[in-house]
């Protein structure tokens, strides 16, 4: 039996499937990843800056212009289209397969897919707040500017995204930890699950079957009942 007929045998036998994915899901769709051999996080910056430096909670507050410099050029894809692993999952949820979508990544692709159900562990480019008075803003906020985006009332406009030395939304902990421990099938794709805490969190999935779909090998790759090394999007095109 191929990988995909398996894949297709489980998904059929099930109706609480869960995914879990990381930014190898938006990397179809032109938006690089962090920690492959090119990624983000592989780059050094002026002065030896790492990325991961530059996208912590203390660079963003004692250098917030640089911060949005880089933050426009690499983190924001407003243009990004859902690609067949997007569209995939959104459509096996309108068919009452998927459950809920669990995703690492910021860029929002998942609901303009059409998946409903999708908690966001490391936030989205598209809300962000004022600091100072905690008022929401688009993504305009942060686009219609070239510096520092600011409140009326004087504060800065941060992006809802999780940075270094921030903590997980304990609203969010919660809802994935909910569909994950009452999944009977998970489906983890396009993530090495090495950046805690958010890999941590498939320890609460007991179902049924776990496939891993990544073009490299992972850490769980060992406790999969089915393991895939391809492009994402090429796996889950049969329901695109």
């Amino acid at each position: 039996m191929t990988s995909t007929a398996a894949l297709a045998r489980m998904i059929d036998q099930c109706d609480r499937i869960v995914f879990f994915g990381g930014a190898g899901v938006s990397t179809e769709s032109g938006i690089p990843d962090f920690h492959s051999a090119d990624g983000l996080y592989s780059q050094t910056l002026g002065r030896d800056i790492s990325a991961e430096e530059i996208v912590s909670h203390s660079f963003f507050t004692s250098h917030p212009d640089q911060f949005f410099d880089y933050y426009r050029r690499h983190l924001v894809y407003p243009a990004a289209q859902p690609n067949q692993a997007h569209r995939a999952l959104a459509s096996l949820e309108r068919a009452g397969k998927v459950s809920a979508v669990v995703t690492q990544n910021i860029d929002g692709l998942h609901q303009r897919a059409g998946s409903h159900v999708v908690w966001e562990l490391h936030g989205s480019i598209w809300r962000n707040h004022c600091v100072r008075c905690s008022r929401s803003y688009d993504l305009d906020a942060i686009l219609s500017t070239s510096s520092v985006p600011y409140c009326e009332c004087g504060g800065v406009v941060k992006p809802d995204v999780v940075l270094y030395e921030e903590s997980l939304d304990e609203g969010v902990i919660d809802g994935a930890l909910n569909a994950l421990s009452q999944a009977d099938l998970l489906i983890i794709g396009g993530t090495s699950l090495v950046v805690y805490p958010a890999a941590g969190l498939i320890r609460y999935f007991h179902g049924d079957h776990m496939v891993l779909i990544n073009k490299e090998p992972t850490p769980a790759d060992r406790h999969a009942d089915l393991v895939i090394h391809a492009p994402i999007g090429a796996t889950l095109s049969p329901w695109a």
